[in-house]
């Protein structure tokens, strides 16, 4: 007969490994959700630049370089070709007004001036010898009248003595008749000597008009080409400074060709080159200042240049007040181009790690100092000193902002 065992209860040693490998998974399983895995770096302290965020005014400018240039540059260009002849003023020297700075030579407007002076000599005489042969006809002609007047005088006594006698019936009616004929002949005769001869007036007098005008246009050709000629001079257009001479003796100078140029030196100006970042927020108006010699002196955006070259844009700027002493071409000064009115905000200094980073993230330090922790940020405006930030950071807190090139993608550095 065969005897029924009866189950044990209770935990068994069999069931151990069992129980151990479920304990081990539920503590793995907590450290994977709960757990802290960032990655972590141990760097040198004394290597770190450490920044406070600051809650202060915030002074909206950039910084720029600008150089000093006269206020107006005008182009020194012949208005006639021809050979350098002569070098009156060196570069750098102060002209005037009409001074004479360099003599061209031109054989070929020498040429032209004699043919135009032969040829108004030429039209000259020719209207002397027309006006000479016109008085003589005018004088043919009243002569030609006086003769014809003298004719009717007497052709009017024949015929008046003829019919008297025809009258008193002495004469034969022909003789009567040819001496009235005679007499209406030598009157009409007359007539048209008179119309004729106003006719010859009008004529010579427009014809006299027409060669005055033809002479005086060939005068004024004549001035325009001695004008040509003192062209070949080329004086200074304003009062001011001789920056620039491009020529040199026996050189062949074109029309038009650039050659020099004059600096309007009444007053000044600063270029300076601004980043195109900025394009959008610079305008015409905006105030500008600059350190020099323990003074401050202020400056006003003149003019924007909308082209950009190598990331840059150029923009002009003129004084608004006092200039500094000694002031030439040339010139560098450190412009704060002033952008906006300044405003309360979370500022954090300017450091190497934004070239990193690009202002998204930054590490910032614990309450202990020994450990820094990446943390997201929102980086707004920006000054030669200091970056404003718009989320991320308040004020009190300590940052790093030196390089990060070196941590890769570690988000926790440990402080040693």
């Amino acid at each position: 007969m065969d005897i029924q065992l009866e189950k044990k209860k209770g935990l068994q040693k069999k069931h151990i490994p069992y129980i151990a490998g479920g304990i081990l998974f539920v503590i793995l399983l907590l450290w994977i959700i709960f757990g802290n895995h960032a990655s972590s770096l141990k760097v040198d302290a004394r290597s770190l630049n450490i920044g406070s965020v600051t809650h202060e005014q915030f002074n909206d400018f950039v910084r720029v370089n600008g150089q000093v240039q006269p206020i107006t540059i005008i182009q020194l260009s012949p208005e006639e070709g021809g050979i350098v002849q002569e070098r009156l003023v060196e570069e750098g020297t102060t002209v005037s007004k009409g001074q004479v700075i360099v003599r061209l030579s031109n054989s070929s407007l020498d040429l032209s001036i004699l043919n135009s002076e032969a040829e108004l000599a030429e039209k000259q005489n020719f209207l002397r010898n027309t006006q000479v042969t016109m008085e003589q006809e005018k004088l043919s002609i009243r002569q030609e009248k006086l003769q014809l007047d003298l004719d009717i005088k007497r052709k009017l006594r024949a015929f008046l003595q003829q019919e008297q006698l025809y009258k008193e019936e002495l004469i034969a009616r022909e003789e009567y008749m040819q001496a009235k004929e005679d007499y209406e002949l030598a009157k009409e005769k007359r007539t048209l000597i008179i119309e004729r001869q106003k006719q010859d007036s009008l004529y010579r007098s427009v014809q006299v008009d027409q060669m005055e005008d033809n002479l005086a246009n060939m005068r004024r050709n004549v001035l325009l080409i001695r004008e040509r000629k003192e062209n070949l001079n080329i004086k200074s257009p304003i009062d001011g400074e001789l920056g620039l001479l491009d020529v040199v003796l026996g050189q062949s100078v074109s029309m038009g060709q650039k050659i020099g140029q004059i600096n309007d030196l009444s007053d000044f100006k600063i270029e300076a080159l601004v980043d195109e970042h900025y394009i959008d927020r610079v305008k015409k108006g905006l105030s500008a200042t600059f350190d020099r010699q323990d003074a401050q002196y202020a400056l006003q955006v003149r003019k924007v240049f909308p082209e950009v070259r190598d990331g840059k844009f150029r923009t002009e700027f003129i004084f608004d007040g006092e200039r500094p002493d000694n002031i030439r071409s040339g010139q560098t000064y450190y412009i704060n181009l002033e952008l906006g009115q300044p405003t309360d905000a979370i500022l954090i200094p300017k450091g190497s790690f934004f070239q990193s980073t690009g202002g998204r993230w930054i590490f910032v330090l614990d309450a202990s100092g020994k450990k820094a922790y990446r943390r997201q940020i929102k980086i707004g405006r920006q000054n030669p000193q200091y970056y404003e930030v718009t989320e991320g950071l308040e004020a009190g807190e300590k940052v790093i902002v030196s390089s990060y090139e070196s941590y890769k993608d570690n988000e926790i550095l440990i402080l040693e």
